[in-house]
């Protein structure tokens, strides 16, 4: 369950877990998210005015969804039923609905709250529309997965969606004081500040970790860092591959390489690590980087990129992934491009929106006589043969598309880098395609003129 704790008088001898033993009876003692039980706010205005809806809490572990719900559906004077996606299914959901019935009977309101209700199918989220369609039971689903992609669009069109934020120091430090207190330990303000670390926004963790360190504390004496430290183990960083959080990290690591920020997109590719990402995963990642925001600004990147992958292969992990770290750093300081990216991208839409053109015959290669006979490579300019001081092997004006399609520009080099000179020698090539076209028309033009004479 995914609770948030307030300060209760508990016995000392209450052999419940201190996460349970501080769980809030009321609104006033639940902690954090203002943003919406504020005055004002949402969800607060709802408990003032005795009120409830149908609605989705979206945010991380240890957030205080569940115990939200439960106080939402209190002060609102509703029954509660609960349900578990990962441990109830259709039968559940029908047994959950048949004692809603029988309340609205006796003139009581429903919650039925599902939790981590991400986990639901498609059918089995389709089970609640018909009731809370009809007012049966007002649906609350606790989810730590983007709704958007989550749930169905029609429970979600009928539900409002929340999001619950990571808990920030200031919350944590207060559940700190009251955990300390129901337990009679002291810890220092270094000490706090360690475990609110540990705790990385999670109240139900940070609870968990304080109560093994109390146990591992000697009588009358501080909880120190080192029982902390024993408490923690190992700990597990809040990092779901595939969930959200694994896609908002990629894509702050992708951000910051294509914004020039070493330290920033260092800062992210070991978070991704350290929250167990697999390293092939993030090199696979950043070779997609290398193309599509650097590209021909810098071809090394994509080099160095695929030499760091093929490191990481032979040396495996921790050692390998310093070879990662490297191109990391490379190509977020390197100067950067999409303008391969950005012509790849235009020129699959042209491609698809035009008809399938067949190839002109000047550019067919004839490799029999059969062919050399229909005309193939016939009126073909080898680009070697006209080589030009300035630009090299050029054919000025020769035309590669289908006859049928006036030439098209889907590459714009950008400015920087390699690409700077990549876009002077194009501007050099396309201004001897126009002198090659304007000495085609004057040709032409004099051609006209004699044979009118």
């Amino acid at each position: 369950m995914d609770d948030l704790f307030g300060d209760h008088a508990t016995s000392l001898n209450d052999h419940r877990p201190l996460a349970d033993r501080l769980r809030p009876r009321t609104l006033d003692e639940y902690v954090g998210q203002q943003h919406l039980l504020g005055q004002d706010k949402p969800l607060g205005g709802l408990a003032t005015r005795k009120q409830i809806h149908s609605m989705l809490l979206w945010g991380p572990p240890g957030t205080g969804k569940t115990t939200l719900a439960k106080l939402l559906a209190s002060a609102a004077g509703c029954e509660w039923i609960s349900v578990s996606a990962v441990l109830s299914g259709v039968k559940e959901i029908r047994s959950a609905v048949g004692l809603a019935k029988q309340n609205l009977t006796q003139n009581r309101r429903t919650v039925l709250f599902v939790d981590e209700v991400h986990r639901f199918n498609k059918s089995q989220q389709d089970a609640f529309l018909p009731h809370v369609e009809a007012g049966t039971i007002t649906f609350i689903g606790a989810t730590t997965e983007n709704p958007s992609f989550e749930v169905n669009a029609a429970l979600l069109s009928r539900a409002r969606v929340y999001v619950l934020k990571r808990l920030d120091e200031d919350a944590l430090m207060g559940v700190i004081t009251r955990g300390l207190d129901l337990i009679e330990k002291t810890m220092s303000k270094p000490v706090c500040g360690q475990l609110i670390a540990l705790a990385d926004g999670d109240a139900r963790r940070l609870l968990n970790v304080l109560e093994i360190a109390a146990q591992l504390a000697e009588p009358e004496s501080d909880i120190r860092a080192d029982h902390l430290a024993s408490a923690a183990g190992e700990q597990i960083r809040r990092f779901d591959k595939g969930g959200d959080l694994f896609y908002e990290q990629i894509s702050a690591l992708h951000k910051s390489v294509r914004g020039s920020a070493p330290d920033a997109a260092l800062y992210w590719f070991c978070r991704m690590l350290d929250g167990g990402a697999e390293p092939r995963y993030i090199g696979r990642r950043l070779l997609r980087m290398a193309s599509e925001d650097i590209g021909n600004a810098d071809p090394r990147a994509l080099q160095l990129t695929e030499s760091a992958l093929a490191t990481y292969e032979r040396l495996g992990s921790p050692e390998g992934e310093l070879a990662l770290a490297q191109a990391v750093l490379y190509m977020a300081s390197v100067p950067k491009s999409d303008a391969a990216y950005a012509a790849f991208k235009e020129a699959m839409a042209f491609v698809r929106q035009t008809p399938s053109y067949d190839v002109p015959m000047h550019l067919r290669n004839a490799p029999t006589n059969l062919m050399q006979e229909m005309g193939y490579g016939h009126g073909y300019r080898h680009a070697h043969l006209e080589a030009q001081p300035d630009i090299g092997a050029y054919a000025a004006g020769e035309n590669y598309f289908p006859d049928e399609l006036q030439p098209s520009t889907f590459y714009h080099p950008a400015a920087a880098g390699l690409e700077s000179k990549i876009r002077g020698r194009l501007a050099s090539l396309s201004a001897a395609d126009a002198a090659a076209d304007k000495n085609a028309e004057d040709k032409n033009s004099a051609d006209d003129a004699a044979g009118e004479v």
